[in-house]
């Protein structure tokens, strides 16, 4: 079943050319049998998602050219710890969001690095300005409050069986309505692999 499922994925969010890697550790959680969608609870996260990851070739371009690496752990510890913050006062799982958000990081940088490939390999498309690194972490910033949010108030779909199955759906819709091309879809993918599954049980007081 999960087999079916991740081939689902696949034909679902593939743009052109085969692109085979797509929610390849999602949870087992979605392995439900096929259902109508009843609501489109997990559309925002989806969309929040894809609006972080465009800011994937800002960083990309910022960095560009200045011998600025690609990873940058100390930020992204920084981004972990505040967003689990923020999610333990919106009384949902920080655990649970901080695996998202990883998720999320790590797809902004699979983004990043294609593109200085690219870059490397053919200059003439590289970019010829580049963009302020601080105003385009202020942009992440705010996509990151929004899609915490989003989370806390998704609890309900994220967790039910079909949510896997919606969360397809979902992610291929705002696929197609950005026009995203191959490296950007499988980034999405690898945004949204960790939304599905039960929360962590909080520990008793």
């Amino acid at each position: 079943m999960a087999r079916t499922i991740r081939t689902s994925l696949r034909r679902l969010l593939t743009t052109g050319a085969a692109v085979t890697v797509l929610l390849t550790a999602a949870p087992t959680a979605g392995a439900a049998p096929a259902a109508p969608r009843e609501t489109h609870a997990l559309r925002p996260l989806a969309d929040l998602s894809a609006q972080r990851l465009a800011t994937a070739d800002l960083v990309a371009a910022a960095k560009w050219g200045t011998g600025s690496p690609v990873d940058d752990p100390v930020r992204e510890q920084q981004v972990l710890e505040a967003v689990a913050r923020q999610a333990a006062e919106l009384g949902t799982d920080p655990r649970r969001t901080a695996r998202i958000f990883r998720d999320q990081i790590e797809a902004n940088k699979t983004v990043q690095r294609a593109l200085h490939r690219r870059w490397t390999a053919d200059p003439a498309q590289a970019p010829t300005r580049r963009p302020d690194l601080g105003e385009v972490r202020k942009e992440i910033n705010r996509v990151n409050d929004a899609l915490v949010r989003a989370i806390a108030a998704s609890g309900a779909a994220r967790t039910s069986p079909r949510c896997l199955r919606s969360l397809v759906h979902d992610t291929a819709d705002v696929r197609h309505e950005r026009s995203l091309d191959a490296l950007h879809t499988v980034a999405l993918a690898r945004s949204v692999r960790s939304v599905c599954g039960a929360d962590e049980p909080r520990p008793a007081s």
